[in-house]
């Protein structure tokens, strides 16, 4: 069965931000359930959310674990670096580093991989979920760092795989056994770039590497601005 799919518009990117960090500080503080398991992206989007999040100073739920869809294979203080740009938010949260599922770039990219894989299969295989997910689309219909069906079809039977990214880059990328795992997940959207992407993953492409990633989960949701969304028909 595939995924549902539901959208819930924004008339300004600011509204979308500002939903995003609500909705973010009930899921961190433990609000909704004890142990939470969130998943964050990167991304010009939610980055000034988790910023405006930390100068809260926020108290953490016990036992909240922290993990990320995927990270450039760069230093961890990288400016390009997903983890670097979150750390004022896990920071300000006081997070233990076992709390904290890095990407290890630190180590060669293989080793890199595998430390990912084995962390996140001792997690899930304890039994948690992941209760909150974040991801985004690319303008080219990619979402975490699958950018293609090559990347999918190494992705089966794998938690983690290494990707050589468009722009060059390497990267380490969670897959779609990791995605349907996640209680509430949320494809968050914003600008006029994301156009294209948003129209085929509402009519669940075959052809958007994003749609194909996501349509084993239960259940999907996208935020979206109006920018993205262009005018409605």
């Amino acid at each position: 069965m595939e995924a549902s799919l539901t959208l819930q518009r924004f008339a300004t990117r600011a509204a979308l931000q500002s939903a995003l960090e609500a909705r973010l500080q009930d899921v961190l503080t433990g609000r909704d359930l004890a142990a939470p398991v969130v998943m964050l992206s990167g991304g010009s989007t939610p980055i000034p959310a988790y910023l405006n999040l930390a100068a809260r100073r926020l108290r953490p739920a016990p036992q909240l674990t922290v993990l990320f869809s995927d990270d450039r294979y760069v230093p961890s203080d990288s400016d390009q670096s997903n983890y670097h740009q979150s750390r004022p938010l896990l920071d300000s949260l006081g997070l233990a580093a076992e709390q904290v599922l890095r990407i290890r770039t630190e180590l060669p990219l293989p080793l890199a991989t595998a430390d990912s894989q084995g962390r996140l299969a001792q997690l899930l295989g304890s039994e948690r979920r992941i209760s909150f997910g974040l991801l985004g689309l690319g303008a080219d219909g990619h979402t975490c760092s699958l950018f293609s069906g090559a990347d999918l079809a190494r992705a089966q039977g794998q938690l983690a795989i290494s990707v050589h990214r468009p722009d060059g880059r390497d990267a380490v990328s969670v897959t779609p056994a990791v995605l349907e795992r996640v209680d509430e997940l949320i494809i968050l959207v914003a600008g006029p770039d994301k156009r294209a992407a948003v129209e085929a993953l509402r009519h669940r492409s075959p052809d958007l590497t994003a749609w194909q990633a996501v349509r084993g989960c239960r259940a999907v949701q996208l935020w979206a601005d109006a920018a993205a969304l262009g005018a409605e028909r």
